[in-house]
């Protein structure tokens, strides 16, 4: 365990995420005077003591190391004072362990924001360069990344309006928990009885949600999860031939439907897809290892997830995209190249590349601490495998964002070819536009002219979503009435 003491409170978050990616195998604990600090038997390996006082700022390790930053010349204001202090940890921490991180002390999950905010101001790609390296310490090739998605990004964007909007419809069931995961999901099996009260409620949301947008353009829709293929293949009939007669569906430019894990997929379901317009889906195997596949809980094949990706091309779905997961247990850069030649062999349109996250929440993390895991194993170099891949497939990244507790401090990047970017992905990720999201556990973001950002929650679980499914309407209606 690393455990930093400091005297001010309000950086805690940002402290917490940056002493994280130097010490990704050690549990860290940030306490301030107003801590109420838990009894742990666990002793800490290391302890750092953060000093802030009207002059300096001192960060002094247990061995007698000190580092002493002056503040006597730097603005007082809250971000910059923070951002001067983020460099100065940073730079500490890099001394102290020997180690630079790809990201320098970015602990936002969107970097190409700031890319793009910085390039829509007119500024050269050389001055968004230094400004990353000067201000973040992020690497080359992380900051030529990053200028790129964010350039791809901005020609995508051009052909949306930002007074528009994108819909989301969370089906939050799916066969089994995913070790890694910390979603609101729940088993389809023990579910199975209130899915179609669910679906009800669903409708409901969206006849209102398409009253109270009934004056704005709908650009995109993306029925995500969860896996909204554990429906039946009636269920998805029901839900989707309803979501197109609410909501006019002429100026939809990408309709999404996660079809996710291949235990969930059949060709009946497919078909309801495809009969409804549905233009671009997702098949993840997240690894081509059947060993690792019974690890993480999948429970389907390589074989299965094969067959499920040529039965959907069979169909005629022309915008295929696949998850990877990067950092899996157990597996090296060998088991990557090994997925990424397979995926290479099918040729989807797509390839979204995730690093492992690990999440307090999920299984993973009890499954790591109960059996001795340390750390997981993601690299440079796998990274490179996963993206000469996706450039032997003639696709470009086109998105990007991070999370916490990312295995190697890299990030999530989703690659496409021309013509199949996944444009939800990028408004999600940008901020730019409104999405009304619907449905147990979703957040509705509204995106006001001036920039500001309102959210509205609808409860996480399942049945209290559906006793509530009023309530969750009326806080819809809350927020499309402010002005």
């Amino acid at each position: 365990m690393i455990q930093v003491k400091i005297n001010k409170a309000g950086w805690e978050y940002d402290i917490h995420s940056l002493v994280k990616a130097f010490y990704p195998e050690e549990t860290v604990k940030v306490l301030t005077p107003e801590s109420v600090e838990k009894k742990s038997a666990e002793e800490p390996a290391q302890v750092f003591t953060i000093t802030v006082d009207e002059t300096q700022i001192t960060i002094k390790p247990e061995d007698g190391t000190l580092w002493t930053l002056g503040t006597a010349d730097i603005e007082r204001t809250a971000p910059a004072f923070k951002n001067e202090f983020k460099k100065f940890l940073y730079r500490s921490l890099s001394v102290y362990t020997g180690k630079k991180l790809p990201w320098g002390n970015l602990t936002g999950i969107r970097p190409t924001k700031i890319a793009m905010t910085m390039l829509e101001e007119g500024k050269e790609e050389a001055e968004v360069a230094a400004f990353f390296k000067q201000e973040h310490y992020v690497s080359r090739e992380k900051t030529e990344l990053a200028i790129d998605i964010a350039k791809r990004e901005k020609a995508i964007l051009s052909q949306i309006t930002h007074d528009g909007y994108s819909l989301y419809i969370g089906i939050p069931f799916c066969p089994t928990t995913c070790l890694y995961c910390s979603f609101t999901s729940y088993p389809i099996a023990a579910f199975r009885e209130r899915v179609e009260t669910y679906i009800d409620c669903l409708i409901r949301e969206m006849q209102e949600t398409a009253r109270i947008c009934k004056d704005k353009v709908l650009d995109t829709v993306y029925i995500g999860g969860g896996t909204p293929t554990t429906l039946e293949a009636e269920q998805l009939d029901r839900l989707i031939r309803n979501l197109k007669e609410i909501f006019d569906f002429s100026t939809v430019k990408e309709f999404t439907v996660e079809a996710g894990r291949a235990d969930s997929i059949t060709r009946e379901k497919l078909e309801v897809l495809k009969k409804y317009g549905v233009t671009r889906i997702s098949v993840n195997p997240q690894t081509m290892h059947d060993k690792t596949l019974q690890l993480i809980g999948r429970r389907h094949t390589v074989r299965q997830a094969v067959d499920a990706y040529h039965m959907a091309r069979e169909l005629g779905f022309d915008n295929i995209n696949m998850d990877i997961i990067l950092g899996l247990p157990g597996e090296d850069e060998a088991d990557v190249a090994e997925t990424i030649r397979q995926i290479e062999a099918l040729s989807p349109d797509s390839l979204t590349v995730h690093s492992l996250a690990i999440k307090r929440a999920s299984r993973l993390r009890r499954y790591m601490d109960e059996h001795q895991v340390f750390s997981i194993h993601n690299t440079d170099e796998t990274m490179e495998i996963a993206a000469e891949g996706a450039r032997a497939l003639s696709m470009q990244p086109y998105y990007l964002y991070r999370q916490k507790n990312m295995s190697g401090n890299f990030e999530n990047v989703g690659y496409a070819r021309d013509g199949k970017y996944g444009i939800y992905n990028i408004l999600i990720m940008e901020e730019l536009q409104t999405i009304v999201a619907l449905g147990a556990g979703s957040i509705t973001k509204r995106v006001f002219p001036d920039g500001r950002i309102e959210r509205c929650d609808n409860v996480k679980d399942v049945a209290l979503y559906i006793e509530k499914i009023d309530e969750m309407i009326e806080r819809k209606k809350k927020l499309f009435a402010e002005e």
